[in-house]
């Protein structure tokens, strides 16, 4: 099986969401900023990416950089709701939904 090399995530502030370019070809996860708490609303992996991990490595990425940055996630989207439960170390910055 042939691996894509992961590139970082990074915090598009301006367009509200997370990215993580792959050989030209973005994932990301959509957010919503306030005060100390992020929604994460929706992910989004193009099919040319799928089947390669990019979705987790994606995740793992937004939630290290919310727990950096000192803040607690709300997650809306059902993938990152999987994801927290597949890995429970981030449980800890995880808030119910309102």
């Amino acid at each position: 099986m042939r691996r894509t090399p992961v590139a970082e995530v990074t915090d598009n502030q301006a367009d509200n969401r997370y990215e993580m370019d792959v050989k030209g070809t973005v994932a990301f996860m959509d957010y919503r900023l306030k005060d100390d708490v992020i929604a994460l609303v929706h992910t989004e992996v193009p099919e040319a990416l799928s089947g390669q991990g990019i979705g987790s490595k994606l995740a793992s990425g937004v939630l290290d950089d919310v727990r950096r940055r000192g803040l607690k996630v709300e997650p809306y989207c059902t993938f990152v709701q999987s994801y927290v439960e597949r890995h429970p170390e981030y449980r800890d910055i995880v808030l119910p939904i309102r």
